[in-house]
């Protein structure tokens, strides 16, 4: 196992500046808002001289007891048990405070190394900011700004020094585990879903739209199988979010989108399934991630409640109809593993591997059965396929005059080589390339262009014989 290296500390202190600049990413929310990290956020440490994992944790306020604050302080403390390292950070501009020494007396009852880091000491007397902080017994303070990296290095290469050097073996590969996002509104379960996934209370879920701020990565082994989950922030309807916050967590949710190889669509049954819910499904269907459909709280609802949900979303989603819908129940952990079955499907069909003799024979196929409809006169001939990418499947038809081929006749192929291919649950690219015409320069002759050209070189070819008969002629 890497060694994981957790940091702590009051909420606005600098740790999701910190876990930025030891992954060397932008994954944590960085903004001067005390509380805005409120999961336990993991990250592959880059730059020390051993690799490592570090944890960011939310502002941990130990006499916490109810709401939020109280299951940040749990998920802190969660992070806590399982650290090979604590980073203990302190604001070194604001001084010692009270909380400081409620978190040190804290840290002091855990069985695993603490250091000590003075942060926001950029531009100041190092042993001076941090004198003052030897009260909290924790060792000597060591002096650092995340922000511009002073000192960082120092700071990791301390955490690691007593851990030895890892084997090949325990280096984390992930280049082929599925990245699987699970997107909604808030407030539909996502946080819930992740949680009855991996058996723990991994992020928090409150009855609370919001809850979740950033795009939490989480690995999840499931059947003998590797899985790399993302939980995301709601998306509400863009006339509603006004906070800078909520839209850098919605740009956050786009990004895990993008990045992801599956989404998991969480809608809410009690609900039903709104507009959002149908923004949210065609941005999924732009980005060209494979897709699976989770109605959630389905288990609350009664029969004729159901069949109308049903209905709705024969009507509102019947543009998914790749997609594989599921209705569970994530608090009751109820459908899940047939969720998960869908989802192998959805990123198997999304990389899958197509080989052009067998598309070309099902383009061939497909035109047989059905021929392109005449386009201004002229009827489209598509000549052979070959696969251009894949997450999601891209197959390219090379023809002649493919320009004209209609919208129609395009979903009728996607149609045919999703079938023919078992492609479900992940969206199909189809793309045309015109062919080279092979009399295209006997066009030009007909036309005129050819001959004209052709009286330039030969002008040109006697000019040039002309003056080296006058060169010769000036040298006899």
């Amino acid at each position: 196992m890497l060694p994981t290296i957790v940091l702590v500390g009051r909420p606005n202190v600098g740790k999701s500046t910190l876990f930025n600049r030891m992954t060397k990413s932008r994954d944590a929310l960085v903004a001067d808002l005390p509380g805005l990290t409120r999961d336990r956020h993991y990250g592959r440490g880059i730059g020390g001289s051993k690799p490592h994992l570090v944890v960011d944790t939310g502002g941990f306020e130990p006499r916490s007891d109810s709401g939020i604050m109280q299951a940040m302080a749990r998920q802190t403390l969660l992070a806590i048990d399982e650290a090979d390292v604590i980073i203990f950070l302190v604001d070194g501009r604001q001084g010692l405070t009270p909380q400081d020494k409620e978190i040190a007396d804290r840290l002091r009852k855990s069985t695993c190394p603490v250091l000590l880091a003075v942060n926001k000491t950029e531009g100041m007397q190092r042993a001076i900011v941090s004198a003052e902080f030897h009260e909290l017994g924790l060792g000597d303070p060591l002096a650092i700004s995340s922000a511009h990296g002073e000192g960082v290095r120092d700071l990791v290469e301390l955490a690691l020094e007593t851990f030895p050097e890892p084997e090949p073996e325990e280096i984390l590969n992930s280049e082929r585990t599925p990245k699987v996002a699970i997107v909604g509104r808030p407030n539909v379960g996502k946080s819930t879903l992740v949680n009855a996934l991996l058996g723990e209370e991994r992020v928090i879920a409150f009855d609370q739209p919001g809850t979740t701020r950033d795009s939490i990565e989480i690995d999840l082994e499931r059947n003998g199988k590797h899985y790399l989950l993302v939980d995301t922030a709601g998306v509400r309807k863009r006339g509603k979010v006004f906070e800078t916050i909520e839209k850098f967590s919605v740009v956050k949710t786009m990004q895990a989108i993008e990045e992801a190889n599956v989404a998991i669509l969480v809608v809410d049954a009690q609900d039903g399934v709104t507009e959002q819910d149908a923004h949210v499904a065609a941005y999924i269907l732009e980005s060209g991630r494979a897709l699976v459909v989770a109605i959630n709280k389905w288990d609350g609802l009664e029969d004729d409640k159901r069949d109308w949900i049903k209905r709705e979303i024969d009507r509102k989603l019947q543009f998914l109809d790749f997609a594989k819908f599921h209705y569970i129940s994530a608090l009751r952990k109820k459908g899940l593993p047939e969720l998960f079955v869908s989802v192998d499907e959805a990123f198997k069909a999304a990389m899958a591997k197509l080989s052009t003799p067998q598309l070309t024979r099902a383009l061939i196929d497909a035109t047989t059965q059905h021929q392109p409809p005449i386009s201004r006169g002229i009827r489209p001939k598509l000549r052979y396929a070959h696969q251009g990418g894949s997450n999601p499947p891209i197959v390219v038809i090379h023809g002649n005059h493919v320009d004209g081929v209609k919208d129609s006749y395009v979903r009728f192929l996607e149609g045919m080589f999703r079938k023919v291919f078992q492609l479900f649950g992940t969206p199909l690219r189809v793309q045309f390339k015109q062919g080279d015409n092979p009399f295209a320069e006997a066009d030009k002759f007909k036309k005129g262009e050819g001959i004209v050209s052709m009286r330039r070189r030969k002008t040109a070819q006697r000019a040039e014989l002309r003056a080296k008969k006058e060169q010769e002629k000036t040298k006899r």
